[in-house]
């Protein structure tokens, strides 16, 4: 009944175009109408009926065609266009559909189609669109079983799965589904998983006809006592649905699809269509049957004759409002398809009127003599349909693209039943998402959409829902406590201002003062004899190699730059290499001194200060070349070490050449062990002052230091590593500076009577 809008959108335009003095002046629109019955055979018998004037057809030939038949306008369905075309095509008559049917629907076949409304894949983009904004992952597919059913099946599943959607089930209901087809299906909606309760589906794709919901809303509203089957459930609807009722389904409603989400073929109010249907009466109609049966089925009345029976209830009046019939009975404002219908016959109008206007005559094949307008041939119509375009009553504009569709798009529809206008906010996913710092977890034998989540693993993160895997941090970033987030990562060295830096600052400028203190005294005291003796001038170069050592320990603090990375190690293995060949001097001059006192001796020729200067320059010179080599093949450079803490990154000296740093060391061991050595044999030598006693203890020390400086070295990183090596300089060379320095300066201040020529040779003799 609902469907009677489409007739009298019809109607409504020829009758606006036959008033109309400016278009088609001197000719007069009709139209038949014709009813397939949504019906195979009737199709076929109705599309004959319009070609040919008799009852007995004879296909491929023009046996008393009826006259002036120009242009055909249906179907809304996909199947019965497909039946009119197949005898429509074979006499080229052109044919303006207004259903919404995939191109891909004609089978390759180049059918002489007019496409009324926008092809139905317009609407994929839309549906993927509002499923990914409200988050619908997990939905059912439910489609109508015929051709167009199966191609968009087959269309969407594809672009769902592509957009991370997955479907819950994809099924197909016959057009004449009974109603344990429907059950089962219905139950597959309100299943749940027993191993996952929390997955349900709460969003239906429904695509099909009016014929899909009227079936539907027959099953749900004798099961509504029952089951609330659709409770909660959105369903998004295809163009082609209508929410419309029988004559026996006139105590229906739809509340099982409160909150339905319809794509509606574009429509608009035309000026005076809601006055024309207003004026529509039954009166003076008696040879209009579809109008005659319409008013009866809508307004449960019979027409009869009022002289005979004038007191029969329930008899039509003629009177009845349409606009007091429930809108899914008829409507009053104008649908899709009746917008549809009306452009088509305005189509087809001003291209007769610009076939007209253009003079347009056809010269017959064998006189050349010229045919009347009214002989114009269907076929040639379409070379005026194909580049159409004009405004209609409504001031939009009508026009066919390449491909002899309408250039329009799709609108949305909310459907809202409920007297509250409540609306229905679902969720549809399989289940609850993944939170920032977490990762999917694929579930075996389900769809990628059902998912379980892990956290995600050390050192990676995960700053969104759902994702598939964590990542990394960059280099200077690090994870947040809760791997959702990458934070940037703090510069670590050793600086001046934090406590560990100022404390061996200050342990560092108090042992150069010391050292300053005693290089003073010794310069002060230069004549006396506990000065003098074993090489004054080589003393010196130790205390002045120690000053340098503890200014050498500073240049491992702060922040690293490439001067300070070049001097580190080269200038503390020079130094400290010149402070042991000073020690190692010191000791051999004891031991040869000792030697050359012994009659006959051959060991007189190196007593002297030219051995000391020798073993001091050449044990520095050795250690300044192998420096220059590190520093000319693989010089140390300022490093950003971001392996190897997690919260920081290390500002460090790089060594470069990780072997010329270990021919340094053990370089200056090898010198500290010989000078042990030597100093260990010479100990009770009688030696002035007992030196090479004090130099044994000194090189015990600085030995010991620096063999527990390498594991610990080794075992530490960032500043706590520079921490360690300034602690091993600044506590080797305190040890230098205590054993051998202490006895001499405890002399030189507190007991100056010790420190003279007489008591040094009573004591060596």
């Amino acid at each position: 009944m609902k469907f009677y809008q489409h007739i009298l959108a019809l109607v409504f335009a020829v009758k606006e175009i036959n008033e109309n003095p400016s278009i088609l002046p001197n000719l007069t629109l009709g139209f038949h109408i014709y009813d397939n019955h949504h019906d195979e055979r009737f199709t076929y018998q109705t599309t004959l009926e319009l070609l040919f004037k008799s009852r007995h057809f004879v296909p491929n030939y023009k046996c008393d065609l009826q006259k002036n038949l120009i242009a055909v306008i249906g179907s809304i369905q996909r199947e019965s266009s497909l039946y009119m075309a197949n005898l429509l095509d074979l006499f080229k008559i052109p044919q303006l559909t207004y259903g919404s049917f995939a191109s891909e629907d004609s089978d390759g076949k180049e059918f002489y189609f007019y496409r009324m409304v926008p092809n139905e894949a317009r609407q994929y983009p839309g549906i993927l669109q509002l499923l990914l904004h409200f988050g619908w992952t997990w939905v059912g597919l439910w489609a109508m079983d015929d051709d167009s059913g199966e191609h968009f099946l087959q269309t969407l599943e594809l672009l769902l799965s592509r957009k991370g959607i997955c479907l819950a089930f994809s099924k197909k209901m016959a057009t004449k589904a009974d109603m344990n087809d429907i059950a089962d299906i219905v139950a597959l909606i309100t299943k749940r998983d027993i191993y996952l309760p929390d997955r349900k589906i709460s969003t239906i794709i429904l695509y099909g006809d009016t014929r899909t919901v009227m079936i539907l809303n027959t099953y749900f509203f004798f099961q509504t006592f029952q089951y609330n089957y659709t409770c909660g459930k959105v369903w998004i609807l295809t163009a082609q649905i209508d929410f419309a009722l029988t004559a026996l389904q006139r105590s229906f409603d739809f509340h099982f699809f409160h909150g339905a989400i319809s794509f509606t073929i574009h429509s608009h109010e035309l000026p005076g269509f809601r006055t024309f249907l207003q004026d529509h009466k039954p009166s003076g109609a008696e040879e209009n049957h579809f109008l005659k049966f319409f008013w009866e089925q809508a307004f449960v009345c019979t027409f009869v004759n009022r002289e005979e029976s004038p007191e029969i209830d329930g008899s039509c009046t003629g009177e009845e409002k349409l606009e007091s019939l429930h809108r899914e009975v008829f409507d009053m404002d104008m649908s899709g398809h009746s917008y549809s219908i009306y452009n088509a016959v305005y189509a087809v109008a001003h291209a007769l009127h610009r076939a007209h206007s253009s003079r347009f005559n056809l010269r017959t094949r064998k006189s050349g003599e010229r045919s009347d307008f009214q002989e114009l041939q269907p076929w040639q119509l379409h070379q005026f349909l194909q580049g159409n375009a004009f405004n209609n009553s409504a001031e939009e504009k009508v026009s066919f693209n390449s491909h002899r569709e309408v250039e329009k798009g799709f609108d949305l529809m909310n459907m809202v039943t409920f007297p509250n206008k409540s609306s229905i906010p679902p969720l549809s996913e399989c289940n609850a998402h993944c939170q920032a710092g977490s990762q999917k977890k694929k579930i075996e034998s389900k769809k990628f959409c059902c998912y379980d989540c892990s956290q995600c693993p050390k050192g990676k993160v995960s700053s969104q829902k759902d994702m598939d895997d964590c990542v990394k941090c960059p280099e200077d970033d690090y994870p947040s406590n809760n791997q959702d987030r990458c934070l940037p990562k703090m510069l670590h060295f050793l600086s001046y201002e934090e406590p560990l830096g100022f404390t061996l600052t200050s342990i560092a400028m108090s042992f150069f003062l010391i050292t300053a203190l005693v290089l003073a005294i010794f310069l002060k005291h230069k004549d006396t004899p506990i000065v003098k003796a074993n090489n004054r001038e080589i003393t010196y170069a130790l205390l002045v190699s120690l000053l340098l050592c503890f200014l050498c320990s500073m240049l491992f603090l702060g922040q690293p730059s490439k001067v300070t990375c070049l001097l580190q190690q080269s200038a503390f293995g020079i130094i400290f290499t010149v402070a042991v060949s000073c020690v190692l001097a010191k000791t051999i001059t004891v031991i040869v001194a000792f030697m050359a006192t012994k009659p006959g001796s051959s060991m007189r020729k190196w007593v002297g200060k030219r051995m000391a200067n020798a073993i001091v320059l050449s044990g520095s010179f050795v250690q300044a070349g192998i420096c220059l080599v590190w520093l000319g093949t693989s010089p140390p450079f300022p490093n950003y070490d971001t392996d190897s803490m997690d919260e920081e990154i290390i500002f460090e000296c790089n060594e470069g050449s990780v072997l010329m740093f270990d021919i340094v060391l053990g370089y200056m061991g090898l010198l500290s062990l010989i000078s042990l050595t030597a100093a260990f044999f010479a100990r009770k030598l009688p030696d002035s002052f007992n030196e090479a006693k004090f130099i044994t203890f000194s090189m015990l020390i600085f030995c010991s230091v620096w063999v527990s400086f390498f594991p610990t070295y080794l075992s530490t990183k960032g500043k706590y590593m520079v921490a360690v090596e300034i602690f091993s300089i600044m506590t080797s060379s305190a040890g230098l500076l205590v054993c051998i320095f202490s006895p001499k300066c405890y002399i030189i201040l507190l007991k100056p009577e010790l420190n003279n020529r007489e008591l040094l040779i009573r004591r060596k003799k």
